[in-house]
């Protein structure tokens, strides 16, 4: 395979940084708040469209499956056309998303939003960081993805307070939820036209591996389809779980096979053979499970447990984000003072097992104050890990490598939070189920993993029931995740630590390519 350049790499300097970084932030915090602006929306959304426990889960899932299953094909396609075209097409595909769902007039319309969402998404999520790769040496990376990390806690914490205050306010409603984003996106395909400049480096004789893509997307799809169904349309043990499960699997493998010997993999697996890749998309995926598998039905908790509303309860999202935001940029700021990055890691793994280990603890009469340290622990533990993990894959493969490497891992962390939304939220629907059964009788059963209630019709008795379920439910799902956050920190353990490359993504593959490698 051969490599030509069509323009001469720019030099980069601070003030083109800076500002290209503006454009980029902007829409990655779009990306983030598609999928947090609808949190405390959704118990209202769910119930003026008449949808189900299980389908509240899959409004967030399929949004994270399509962002999922296409991040490797961007990570692919940045490697043959413009990144600074596509970042700008994956950001016109979320406008056209925003306004599907915005328009939505039942579950499965509002569905396929979610999915044209998610793949514009995909593609911000996993062109902002190879872009930033390119631009920025790793030295000085560890500041930028602490300003990115920032930007995810700012958008974390002001989508479900933009979409409470949303819902609460009478004379707009949860559909400005998903119209709120449009003038953000518009403006950040502004600002990255008038401020991104990198070199177009095409691979000659390189084709985009459509059947790996396709059998990655099935086999993860129908996993999926498994375990969100699993305990509600059919048991856990049957011939319906044996079915999925096989072929899923299936696919999976037949997927590893086809990449394995394609001439352009979607997914190179050559890189895997580099331990420090393995072990940081490892402990990627481990972090999405615990990460947005825990924290995505929080909300929930909040309205149905402690009888919030959808803007108190994006108030009392914020500790959360905070710790996030206070971990990742401090750390951020260290790693490129000091240029040591693996004890942020392990310090980010033992916290993070603590905050799923305290949430795991939580009840319908806990002090907000309690559920508020909880959180923060959880969200520290989770900041000091996510950005890092990029960082140090980021620091240990060829420039060539860095666009497979980064968008792989972005796969397997968005992957471990679909699994973890979709698992965890059939834990929480068949526990509801069993516990409304045990409270109500068997037509309590029938209906508590099916629709969401509306407390504001439910007499008092009939409520303190209802919180005790969900706080109950709640709880189990941070105990079932806390052990992916315990297999996390044992797999950044196992991870050694190198000195970070003063060169940025741009140089050093201009001098990968003047060496002829």
């Amino acid at each position: 395979m051969t490599t030509t350049e069509t323009e001469v790499a720019p030099v980069h300097s601070r003030r083109d940084v800076v500002q290209a970084m503006w454009g980029l932030m902007l829409g990655m915090f779009v990306a983030i708040l598609a999928g947090t602006v609808v949190s405390n929306a959704l118990p209202r959304i769910v119930a003026e469209l008449k949808g189900s426990q299980s389908i509240f889960a899959w409004i967030v899932t399929v949004e994270l499956l399509a962002m999922t299953a296409t991040v490797p094909l961007w990570g692919k396609l940045a490697d043959l056309y413009s990144r600074k075209l596509l970042i700008q097409a994956s950001l016109s595909l979320f406008v056209v998303g925003s306004l599907i769902a915005g328009f939505s007039q039942n579950i499965e319309m509002l569905i396929v939003s979610r999915v044209v969402q998610g793949l514009g998404a995909g593609g911000v999520t996993a062109l902002a960081t190879i872009v930033m790769a390119a631009m920025i040496p790793p030295r000085e990376l560890g500041k930028y993805s602490g300003m990115f990390g920032a930007v995810f806690g700012v958008g974390t914490v002001a989508g479900p307070l933009i979409g409470g205050v949303l819902v609460d306010t009478s004379w707009l409603g949860w559909r400005w939820c998903f119209f709120i984003g449009i003038p953000f996106t518009l403006a950040a395909i502004w600002l990255l036209q008038r401020t991104l400049h990198l070199p177009v480096v095409r691979k000659e004789d390189t084709k985009i591996d459509y059947l790996g893509a396709f059998l990655i997307v099935s086999g993860v799809s129908t996993l999926l389809i498994w375990s969100s169904l699993a305990g509600q349309k059919f048991d856990w043990w049957s011939g319906w779980t044996a079915g999925l499960v096989a072929l899923g699997v299936l696919l999976l493998v037949a997927a590893v096979r086809v990449e394995a010997t394609a001439h352009d993999p979607i997914v190179p697996l050559s890189i895997f053979r580099n331990r420090t890749v393995s072990l940081t998309t490892i402990a990627s995926a481990l972090v999405g499970v615990a990460m947005f598998g825990g924290t995505v039905f929080l909300s929930q908790y909040f309205q149905l447990s402690l009888g919030k509303t959808p803007t108190e309860a994006g108030l009392l999202g914020l500790p959360l984000i905070l710790g996030l935001l206070i971990s990742s940029t401090v750390a951020g700021q260290l790693i490129t003072k000091y240029g040591k990055w693996k004890a942020f890691l392990v310090a980010g793994g033992v916290v993070m097992v603590g905050g799923m280990l305290l949430l795991s603890t939580i009840t319908a009469t806990t002090t907000v104050f309690m559920v508020s340290v909880d959180m923060f622990v959880l969200g520290v533990g989770v900041g000091l890990m996510m950005q890092n993990l990029v960082l140090a894959a980021q620091n240990d493969v060829p420039a060539k490598d860095l666009g497979a490497t980064t968008s792989t891992l972005t796969f397997f962390r968005s992957l471990g939070g679909a699994i973890g939304v979709s698992a965890l939220g059939a834990v929480l629907a068949t526990k509801v189920s069993s516990l409304a059964a045990e409270k109500f009788g068997p037509m309590g059963g029938a209906s508590g993993g099916g629709q969401v209630p509306d407390l504001s019709v439910l007499p008092p008795e009939v409520k303190a029931v209802i919180a005790e379920i969900y706080a109950t439910a709640t709880a189990e799902i941070f105990l079932v995740g806390a052990p992916f956050a315990v297999l996390a920190l044992l797999a950044v353990l196992f991870i050694k630590e190198k000195p970070l490359k003063e060169q940025s993504g741009d140089d050093r593959l201009a001098a990968e390519m003047a060496a002829g490698h």
